[in-house]
């Protein structure tokens, strides 16, 4: 059986990576907008994504647009499978409750 991944398990670490796996491979999110999505701080979302980028979960890409600092962020292959095996597991703790 896949076991549950401490990293993603997180809550806000678990909507970060389910907001960014639905992108295409290559595709990013903005900082702001991942923000605005889920409602959370700047400092709270930075953190986690610290942590999911010490992982290799993440992938960040910090740029300048019209001078002013931007963070792109998109999930890695590692991150993706990760989440993939999250998702896994706990779909058999739900299949296992229901017999």
């Amino acid at each position: 059986m896949t076991e549950l991944d401490n990293i993603i398990h997180q809550p806000l670490r678990l909507r970060i990576m389910s907001a960014l796996v639905v992108l295409e491979p290559a595709e990013q999110m903005d900082f702001i907008f991942l923000r605005n999505l889920l409602k959370a701080t700047d400092g709270n979302l930075g953190s986690h994504l610290a942590k999911l980028e010490e992982n290799s979960y993440i992938k960040t890409e910090k740029t300048f647009i019209a001078r002013k600092p931007r963070t792109f962020i998109s999930a890695t292959d590692k991150g993706r499978d990760a989440f993939n095996n999250h998702v896994a597991a706990l779909r058999q703790i739900i299949k296992d409750t229901n017999k």
